[in-house]
């Protein structure tokens, strides 16, 4: 039904403005505008950021950055209004406006904190006011910072320090207009302890030497939450002439080895959707605290060693941030509802590169995993969650990310192929990523352009009143696409044959499976399983002391589901040792849904100082549910 939609009024300094988001009690009264930000304070019709300068001092003792923000700024309207940036639990100590030399102090103001939007930095600007200066320290417990001591790192023997800006994290250590429809270039200078290296998502020299200041500079326009740096011990070994890896050297040659075909999957992309505009592709080799699998900052992913295996099984991460060069970096959404535009494309394209680098069937059993996945999350989420413009009004965006806008939005992609032809999805693919190079676009400027384009070319094929219903409406549209892999269908018999005890496990011959299979074989075992089947399956595999990260994930969930404490020790190490959230979240849900709420307290409370602030936040809600 609707409701009624109940906004908050802020004042600053002299401006009186309204605050585009609402209380999580709000009633709305209409759909989400396309290309509002309900998630920024920046008023980005009068001023528009077009370039940062940082100058950022690292203090480890403190767990603080000391910051200087200079801001290049574009006047969109008559000069009148202050300029209005967003900042989290910053304190801002001067900011001065004015032109190259003639800069002077001017007057400003910031609001109290407003739910997870943090604090609006109001600026009264001269007419005439290009640049813009900020003097400014973060706080220790910046969420887009996480601060880790020696014995969190693989070394042991020095600190650590890495961003997340996304979703909208690069506010709590830098003021500016973060919100992804403002895209701005970059230039900054990190000062470090002498022994540290800093690397950012800009022009790394692997060849600088340690020297506690590193200059850098980002040519191409990018979204704030693209913005990212690290501080730690790292080292670099090239992997091909534009790509290499960064790591502590404690992992740097097992990175290495096992992301070596970056180069290949970097060049066959570039035959098929066009080149890539970043320069060099190199990977971060994060400690395990990362709460993602990977993050597609340009030219630097921040990769988790998690999906280290040592035999490439899970590499499908490595080329979906290389993906995002094109899909997400190069052509971005313009506000989190639209988030699919980013993950649905680098998703399909995701697994384009598997195929390309690894043939068929890696492609469609990686395919078929995914459909499972979003399966499993259609079951689990509320109708609105299961849209792909979804409304984020009054809501963190860090909730809304879920299978819905990788998985789902893959599949319209691929129903779109599967319907056209596969060398004419791939045409209207590079002549889309060539349209909106280095744009922000929404959900409706994707229609549009589909509509001058594939539903011309294509009008028997394609229905603009589908293609919709993909989008706006939830669940998956009748008659799509279901991705199988023949290789699961033996699985699925050797599963049967198992449970029924026809086959014990020791004489199953697991020799040629590939991660996917025993994936596979695992997710698809029934809720119950006896005390004597956990044991033949542990002692013929030796699940529980399984070195690759997703068995013992799927393995881990199953030893929850039937109280097999014997894998209890392995789970509560698991979850100490890695911050991952994909792992971590659905571990603490089973555990509580097992009425393990104890035990899922005991390890958190463990393992909390450990986990990056959005970890804590995110799990949190699950143990903490009151």
């Amino acid at each position: 039904m609707p409701y009624r939609h109940i906004c908050i009024v802020v004042l600053l300094g002299n401006a009186i403005f309204f605050a585009a988001s609402c209380s999580e009690t709000e009633e709305y009264v209409a759909e989400p505008q396309s290309g509002v930000d309900y998630h920024s304070f920046a008023n980005t019709g009068d001023y528009r950021i077009t370039h940062v300068d940082m100058d950022l001092t690292i203090d480890f003792s403190r767990k603080v950055i000391v910051g200087i923000a200079t801001l290049q700024i574009e006047h969109l309207g008559d000069g009148k209004n202050p300029l209005i940036l967003d900042t989290r639990d910053l304190t801002i100590e001067s900011v001065q406006a004015g032109n190259h030399d003639q800069m002077r102090a001017v007057t400003f103001s910031l609001s109290d904190s407003i739910d997870i939007r943090g604090a609006a930095l109001a600026i009264d600007l001269p007419a005439t006011a290009l640049t813009v200066v900020i003097h400014y320290q973060t706080s220790p417990a910046a969420t887009g910072l996480q601060w880790l001591e020696p014995q969190q790192t693989a070394g042991k023997q020095h600190p650590f320090l890495f961003t997340q800006a996304q979703a909208i994290h690069a506010r709590s250590f830098v003021p500016l207009q973060d919100t992804p429809g403002i895209r701005m270039t970059y230039s900054a200078t990190i000062r470090t302890p002498v022994e540290l290296r800093a690397v950012m998502s800009a022009n790394n020299d692997p060849d600088a030497e340690k020297s506690g200041v590193y200059t850098f500079s980002m040519p191409q326009p990018i979204p704030s939450y693209l913005l990212a740096f690290a501080v730690g011990d790292l080292e670099f070994k090239a992997m091909g002439p534009r790509t290499g890896v960064y790591a502590e050297h404690e992992v740097l040659d097992a990175a290495a080895a096992e992301f070596a075909d970056t180069e290949a999957m970097l060049e066959i992309t570039e035959e098929v959707y066009g080149p890539y505009r970043w320069d060099r592709y190199d990977l971060l080799i994060l400690p395990p605290s990362f709460p993602f699998g990977g993050m597609e900052n340009p030219r630097l992913s921040f990769i988790t060693p998690t999906v280290i295996a040592g035999d490439k099984s899970l590499v499908s991460l490595i080329a979906h941030e290389l993906a995002h060069s094109w899909s997400g970096n190069l052509v971005t959404n313009s506000s989190w509802r639209d988030l699919w535009l980013n993950e649905g494309f680098t998703t399909y394209l995701t697994y384009r590169i598997m195929q390309f680098v690894y043939g068929d069937e890696r492609y469609e059993m990686e395919m078929s995993l995914g459909y499972a996945d979003l399966q499993t999350d259609l079951d689990e989420l509320e109708d609105h969650d299961e849209l792909l413009a979804i409304d984020v009004r009054g809501r963190d965006p860090d909730d809304v990310f879920s299978n819905i806008p990788y998985e789902k939005g893959a599949l319209l992609l691929y129903e779109i192929e599967q319907k056209i032809g596969r060398d004419a999805f791939d045409q209207f693919l590079l002549d889309y990523f060539n349209e909106f190079a280095f744009q922000s676009i929404t959900t409706e400027d994707f229609l549009a352009y589909l509509d001058r384009t594939l539903l011309i070319t294509h009008p028997e094929e394609l229905d603009v009143d589908r293609i919709r219903e993909w989008i706006f409406e939830p669940g998956i549209p009748a008659g799509a696409p279901h991705p199988q892999s023949d290789a699961f269908t033996q699985i699925d018999t050797i599963r049967q044959d198992w449970l029924k005890g026809t086959e014990a496990a020791e004489g199953i011959d697991t020799s040629e499976w590939t991660y996917h299979q025993w994936k596979h074989f695992l997710d698809g075992m029934p809720d119950r399983l006896s005390r004597e089947q956990l044991e033949d399956l542990d002692q013929a595999f030796r699940l529980t002391a399984s070195t690759n990260n997703e068995i013992a994930f799927s393995w881990l969930r199953i030893a929850i589901r039937n109280d097999y404490e014997p894998a209890y020790d392995r789970l509560e190490d698991f979850l100490v040792s890695i911050g991952r959230n994909k792992f971590l979240m659905p571990l603490y849900k089973d555990m509580m849904a097992a009425g393990k709420a104890d035990m899922a307290d005991r390890i958190f409370q463990k393992a909390m100082p450990g986990y990056h602030p959005l970890s804590v936040k995110r799990n949190s809600q699950i143990i903490y549910p009151e």
